[in-house]
C-alpha cells in the first residue's frame, strides 16, 4: 500500500539570507546538518548582540508611555497572537513583534521595535555597532519620540544588512496591512543615543535603485536558490572563516583545484566566464590576460595559481625586498573588543645596542569606559616621548603595524571620544602621525613585496620568517574570549590569567611583526623565490 505523500514545508526566508553566501542558502535549506560549528566569535557576537538588545529594550520601556512587549520565551503561535493584538489595538510601540512566518510570501522575521505612525507602523532595529560617525547629513529620530530630522552632528555609516533588514520587515508589514505610509526604517546602533533612519525607497543604492527595489531583486534570487530553482556551488569567499559549511565546502573545492582558492570576488567571476575553472588551468594560462581584469595585474594571478600548486607560502614580486627601517623603532599592536573599546596598546621599543623592551598600555575596566583616555593617553605621551627623543639625539625613528586600518580607526576614535584628557592628542596630531612616513603598514610592505597564494595576515606570513607564536590557539576572534573572562563581563571574578594570556598574545604580535621585517631585509631575498622562477 502506498504511503500517504505530506507536503513539504513551505521555504521560509530570513532577511540575514539576503547578504548569506548563495551556496549556503542552498545547503541550509537540503535539510542535513552542516558539518562544523558555529564559530566561537560569531556566537559570541550574537550573545553580545542579545544583551544589547535587552538594554535597549529596558532604556525604551522605562520611558515610553504606551508600550507592549511580546515575550520572546513564549512559543512562536502565541508571539504572532500577542503581536497582532498589539497591532490592533494601536499600541504606540510594540517590542519583539513577530511577524511571520508568511508562508505565502516566503518570509519570516521578527522585528525589536515597531513605531506606530503615519498610519501604521514603522520597523525599528538594534544593532551591535555604531551606525554613524561625527559629521553631518543623518537623518536621526530621538529614542523616545519618532520625529526625523537632518542631524548637524552625525554622518551615516553604511551598513547594507541593516537597511535590507528594515525593507524585509517592510515588507512583512505591508502583507500584514500595518505599514506606515512612509516607507522608512530605524536603526539604533551601540550608543543607544538615537535612532538613524533609512527612507526605504530613496535611491540610494547602485543604478539608482532603493533600498526596496535591491530588496525585491535580493530576495527572488535567494528564493529561487532555496527552492533548488538555481543551482549553486562552493566557493571560497571572505564570509568562508566563520561558516559552519567551510568544513564541506573546503574538502570539495580542493578536490576540485578550484580557482576560488587563489583568486577573489569578481576575478572568479571573470575567470569562470573564460572557462577557467580550475588553479591548473590559470597556472597555465599564456598569453596576454582578460581585457577586464578587477583589481592587480594579472600575471600575479597566474603566479599566485602557480605557486598554490606547489605549495610555496610567498613569492618576490621583485628582486629585492625594501622595507622602511630605522634607528629607533617601535612596533605597535591594538587590541580591541568589539565595537566598545581599545583596551590595550602593545609597543616594542628597539634601540640601537639595547634589548628590545615591551611596554603595555592597558585598562581593565570592561570597555567603553572612561579609563580607555588614561590608558591611551600614556601610550600616546609614551611614543611621541621615544619619538622626541630620538630627533634630539640625531636618530631616525618609525613606528610599525601590520595593518593600519585598525590601529588608525582606533586612535583617530579615540582622540575624538578622549579629547582633553591628559595626554591625549587632538585629531589633527594624529592624523599628521599616521600620515607621515615614520608610521610603516607592515602589512602593505608584504603586499608590495611578495605574492602571498597562502594569505597575507600576519599569522600565515611570519612563521615563513621563522616566528611562532607562544599560545596554539592565538588569534583575534580567541582574544575575545580571554577577554570576557580577564573583565568578568560574564559576572565571574576576573580571571588574572587571562589578563596575562592576553598579554602575551599582544607582545607576540609585535614581535611577530619586528621578526617579519628583520627578515624581510635580509634572508627573504635569498629564501624566498622570484615570480619568473615559477
Amino acid at each position: 500500500m502506498d504511503q500517504p505523500q505530506h507536503p513539504s514545508p513551505p521555504v521560509l526566508l530570513d532577511s540575514a539570507e539576503l547578504t548569506r553566501c548563495r551556496h549556503r542558502v542552498s545547503l541550509e535549506h537540503i535539510g542535513i546538518d552542516p558539518p562544523g560549528t558555529v564559530d566561537p566569535a560569531v556566537r559570541q557576537r550574537q550573545d553580545e548582540a542579545a544583551a544589547h538588545r535587552r538594554r535597549v529594550a529596558e532604556l525604551l520601556a522605562a520611558g515610553s508611555p504606551s508600550w507592549v512587549e511580546v515575550p520572546a520565551e513564549l512559543p512562536p503561535a502565541e508571539r504572532r497572537e500577542r503581536t497582532r493584538q498589539a497591532v490592533a489595538s494601536g499600541a504606540e510601540r510594540i517590542w519583539g513583534a513577530t511577524l511571520g512566518p508568511d508562508r505565502a510570501a516566503h518570509r519570516r522575521g521578527r522585528a525589536d521595535l515597531l513605531v506606530r505612525h503615519a498610519g501604521g507602523y514603522v520597523p525599528v532595529i538594534v544593532v551591535n555597532h555604531r551606525t554613524t560617525d561625527p559629521g553631518r547629513g543623518a537623518r536621526t529620530s530621538e529614542l523616545l519620540q519618532w520625529a526625523p530630522r537632518l542631524d548637524e552632528t552625525r554622518n551615516l555609516r553604511s551598513f547594507p544588512r541593516d537597511q535590507l533588514r528594515l525593507a524585509h520587515l517592510t515588507r512583512m508589514l505591508q502583507t500584514l496591512g500595518a505599514a506606515s505610509a512612509e516607507q522608512v526604517g530605524g536603526v539604533i546602533g551601540l550608543d543607544a543615543d538615537c535612532v538613524v533612519v533609512h527612507d526605504l525607497a530613496a535611491a540610494t543604492w547602485p543604478g539608482g535603485r532603493s533600498t526596496l527595489q535591491e530588496y525585491d531583486t535580493r530576495f527572488a534570487d535567494r528564493l529561487a536558490v532555496a527552492t533548488g530553482q538555481v543551482p549553486t556551488s562552493a566557493s571560497r569567499i571572505g564570509e568562508c572563516r566563520t561558516c559552519p559549511w567551510w568544513p564541506r565546502c573546503s574538502a570539495d573545492l580542493r578536490e576540485s583545484r578550484d580557482v576560488s582558492l587563489v583568486v577573489a570576488g569578481p576575478q572568479v567571476s571573470v575567470l569562470r566566464a573564460l572557462g577557467v575553472r580550475t588553479v591548473d588551468e590559470l597556472a597555465t594560462w599564456a598569453g596576454p590576460g582578460p581585457a577586464a581584469w578587477p583589481g592587480g595585474a594579472f600575471a600575479d594571478a597566474v603566479v599566485l595559481a602557480r605557486a598554490w600548486l606547489r605549495g610555496v607560502p610567498l613569492v618576490r614580486r621583485t628582486e629585492h625586498v625594501q622595507v622602511h627601517r630605522a634607528d629607533v623603532e617601535v612596533d605597535v599592536d591594538m587590541e580591541s573588543y568589539l565595537e566598545h573599546g581599545a583596551y590595550l596598546w602593545g609597543a616594542l621599543l628597539s634601540e640601537p645596542g639595547q634589548q628590545s623592551v615591551y611596554h603595555p598600555f592597558v585598562t581593565w575596566e570592561p570597555v567603553p569606559t572612561e579609563d580607555e583616555a588614561r590608558s591611551f593617553g600614556e601610550f600616546w605621551t609614551w611614543l611621541m616621548q621615544v619619538r622626541a627623543d630620538a630627533a634630539a639625539q640625531g636618530r631616525t625613528f618609525a613606528a610599525y603595524c601590520y595593518s593600519e586600518a585598525a590601529e588608525n580607526r582606533w586612535l583617530l576614535a579615540s582622540a575624538r571620544r578622549f579629547a582633553g584628557h591628559p595626554g591625549v592628542p587632538t585629531e589633527a596630531q594624529v592624523r599628521e602621525f599616521i600620515g607621515s612616513e615614520q608610521w610603516v603598514d607592515v602589512y602593505a610592505a608584504v603586499g608590495t613585496a611578495f605574492l602571498c597564494p597562502l594569505g597575507k595576515g600576519l599569522k600565515k606570513v611570519a612563521p615563513v620568517a621563522g616566528f611562532t607564536w607562544r599560545d596554539a590557539e592565538a588569534s583575534g576572534a580567541a582574544s575575545m574570549g580571554w577577554y570576557r573572562k580577564a573583565v568578568g563581563l560574564d559576572g565571574d571574578a576576573p580571571d588574572l590569567a587571562q589578563r596575562r594570556r592576553l598579554l602575551d598574545y599582544n607582545a607576540d604580535d609585535v614581535w611577530a611583526t619586528r621578526v617579519l621585517r628583520e627578515w624581510m631585509s635580509g634572508p627573504a631575498e635569498r629564501e624566498v623565490p622570484l615570480a619568473s622562477e615559477l
